[in-house]
C-alpha cells in the first residue's frame, strides 16, 4: 500500500514541482493539496502540466485536521510560515518534510539572519537538516526533515570534500546565480521580465540568509569553524544555478588531476552528485534530482577552484524534498528521481 501525503502550498512553483515529482512515485499518493490563495481552483486549471496526474483534484485551505493520519506532509512555504503551522501537524502525522527555511538553523542563528524571532524553537531539534548527501545518518534516524536551500546544496557539495580532507583554509568566497524561478512565483519588480532580461543583478550583499547554512555545512563536515563570503546573483533565466566557489589550500603538491580524482572517490557512492571534468552548463542539470561538480587548482594563484551546478527547484528544492521523505519513509532513496537532465 502506497504511503499517502499531502503537499501544504502547492500551487507555488515549488509545490508545483513537488507534485510533478510525485506524480510518478510508486510508493506515495498525494491525497491532499492545500493552497489558501487558490482555494477551490482544480490543479489542472491552475497548472495544465498536471492536468493528467492530478484529475479531479482542487487545491483546498489549510485544514490541519484534514492532515491528520497522514504518512507524510511536505510543507512548500515561505519562510515563517512553517513554524506557525507545523505545531498544528506534528504528532498527528509520521514525518513532515519542509522545504521552507523555519527548521533549518537553530534559533538564535535564525533569529540572526532572518531577522525575526523562532516562534516555535522548541520544534527545531525534531528536524534533520535534510543535506542528505552530508547528514544522511541523521536523516535516516530522523522523524521529519528540513530541505536545505538551493544556494548551500550547490556550493556545499562543491566544496565539501576539500574541507572533509582537512586541505583548506577555514574561510571561503562563493559567488552563485540562479534563475528567476527561484525568487518564487509572487510578483516582484526585479523578476518582471523587463527588469529582469538582458541584466544580471547582485543582491543582498553581505547578508544573505543562505550563507548560514553554507557556513553550518561545511562546519559539520570540518569539523571546526568555517566562514564563507557569499554573494548570490539573478541571471535572466529560468531554472538553473551555479555556485562558483575560491578556497585557500593548507596542503602542497596539489593538482587539478589529483583532486578531481579525489573528488570522485569522495561522491563514488552518490546518486546524485556527478562529478566531470568541464565546468557544467546550468542546463545539463535541468530536470534532474543532480549536482554537478568539478574543480581545480590554480598553480599561478595557489587558489582551488571548484563549481557546483543544478536545478534550483529540483536538486535546491523538490528534488531534495523527495529525497529526504525516501530516507524517511525507509525507501530507496533514489525513488521517482530523475538524475538524467533534459537537453537542449
Amino acid at each position: 500500500m502506497a504511503y499517502q501525503a499531502a503537499v501544504v502550498g502547492g500551487s507555488g512553483y515549488t509545490g508545483t514541482e513537488l507534485l510533478r515529482l510525485l506524480s510518478t512515485h510508486p510508493d506515495i499518493d498525494v491525497v491532499h493539496i492545500t493552497a489558501d490563495s487558490n482555494a477551490g481552483a482544480a490543479v489542472g486549471a491552475l497548472y495544465p502540466s498536471l492536468a493528467a496526474a492530478y484529475a479531479g483534484m482542487e487545491y483546498a485551505s489549510m485544514d490541519p485536521a484534514a492532515m491528520a493520519g497522514l504518512d507524510v506532509v511536505f510543507l512548500a512555504m515561505p519562510h515563517g510560515a512553517s513554524q506557525a503551522f507545523a505545531p498544528s501537524v506534528l504528532g498527528q502525522v509520521g514525518h513532515v518534510v519542509d522545504l521552507g527555511a523555519d527548521f533549518r538553523l537553530p534559533a538564535d542563528v535564525y533569529a540572526q539572519w532572518y531577522g525575526e524571532k523562532h516562534t516555535a524553537p522548541q520544534l527545531i531539534d525534531q528536524f534533520a537538516y535534510g543535506m542528505v548527501e552530508l547528514y544522511r545518518d541523521d536523516v535516516a534516524a530522523a522523524t521529519h526533515a528540513a530541505v536545505p536551500g538551493c544556494y548551500p546544496t550547490a556550493a556545499s557539495l562543491a566544496l565539501a570534500p576539500l574541507f572533509a580532507a582537512g586541505m583548506v583554509e577555514p574561510n571561503v568566497v562563493v559567488d552563485a546565480m540562479s534563475g528567476l524561478s527561484g525568487a518564487g512565483r509572487g510578483l516582484k519588480v526585479s523578476s518582471h521580465f523587463s527588469e529582469a532580461d538582458e541584466s544580471v543583478s547582485a543582491y543582498s550583499l553581505l547578508t544573505h540568509r543562505h550563507t548560514a547554512e553554507i557556513e553550518q555545512a561545511l562546519t559539520h563536515v570540518a569539523g571546526a569553524s568555517v566562514s564563507a563570503l557569499f554573494t548570490p546573483h539573478l541571471v535572466p533565466m529560468v531554472r538553473g544555478m551555479q555556485a562558483t566557489c575560491h578556497a585557500v589550500p593548507t596542503v602542497a603538491a596539489l593538482s587539478s588531476a589529483s583532486l578531481l580524482a579525489m573528488y570522485r572517490d569522495y561522491y563514488a557512492a552518490e546518486p546524485f552528485v556527478v562529478v566531470v571534468d568541464e565546468p557544467p552548463p546550468t542546463k545539463a542539470a535541468t530536470g534532474a534530482n543532480t549536482c554537478l561538480v568539478t574543480v581545480r587548482f590554480d598553480e599561478r594563484t595557489g587558489r582551488i577552484l571548484a563549481l557546483g551546478v543544478l536545478d534550483n527547484l529540483v536538486k535546491g528544492a523538490s528534488g531534495g524534498a523527495v529525497q529526504n521523505a525516501n530516507l524517511l519513509l525507509g525507501l530507496a532513496e533514489t525513488t521517482a528521481l530523475p538524475t538524467v537532465g533534459m537537453w537542449p
